[in-house]
């Protein structure tokens, strides 16, 4: 009689094992991204070496979530909320995968600048780049605690590197115009720049799949739209 209870309690460790994978790569993708940071800002060329090296991992473990997942849909052919889950963490790991490719063009970038004389720029890259980890870990939290709320917390925050963005790209800019000798080196920094509004973005990405994991909404390009209608008045 114990046997027909053997199946349910298999896929409930596949999962949880989909689920711990996830985590290990999240882990590492922040890692990544907190690395490519300091490398800039410390001038640091060893963490950014780190940064290229890992991200084979990074690869490596997004194909083994992917091929987790397949199998998982092929041979347990889940439902409802399992199927939701397993479907969003293919996704959310392609979008760590990303997030780990825009920590090595930070980390490229940062090569670059520390092979010549260092530059002083009028912005707060560790502001930027705080915000953007700080939605990347809400939105894992969000996973793992199954919160839709604590991912709109992260759409909300995303405007707030939008705004940034503008802001860091215009000063640059116009730091360009007075020191023309340095066009080349702050050319890096616009890229690094767009590199964290991009990592944000994607932050963004996993916590409208969080909502989807959860209620089974697409809030999918409507993630703030539906941040307004979720407000209680």
């Amino acid at each position: 009689m114990a046997a027909p209870m053997k199946l349910p309690r298999q896929f409930d460790q596949e999962l949880e094992d989909l689920k711990q994978n996830l985590l290990r790569m999240a882990e590492m993708a922040e890692i990544a991204v907190g690395k490519s940071v300091v490398s800039v800002m410390e001038r640091n060329s060893d963490l950014a070496r780190d940064v290229i090296t890992d991200d084979i991992t990074l690869n490596r473990m997004e194909l083994a979530i992917d091929d987790q997942g397949l199998k998982l849909l092929a041979l347990r052919q889940p439902l409802a909320a399992d199927l939701r889950l397993i479907t969003a963490a293919m996704r959310i790991a392609t979008e760590l995968e990303r997030i780990g490719d825009q920590a090595v063009n930070i980390a490229e970038r940062a090569l670059e600048l520390n092979s010549r004389e260092p530059v002083e720029i009028p912005i707060d890259l560790k502001v930027m780049a705080d915000i953007a980890l700080g939605m990347v870990r809400t939105s894992i939290d969000a996973f793992v605690q199954q919160d839709p709320r604590l991912a709109i917390r992260v759409c909300q925050r995303d405007v707030e590197v939008d705004l940034l963005d503008d802001e860091y790209i215009q000063k640059i800019l116009n730091c360009m115009i007075q020191e023309s000798r340095w066009v080349t080196r702050l050319h890096h920094f616009i890229i690094i720049v767009r590199n964290l509004e991009r990592i944000a973005d994607l932050a963004s990405n996993i916590a409208e799949d969080i909502v989807f994991i959860v209620e089974g909404r697409v809030i999918k390009h409507r993630c703030e739209e539906w941040m307004l209608a979720s407000t209680p008045p």
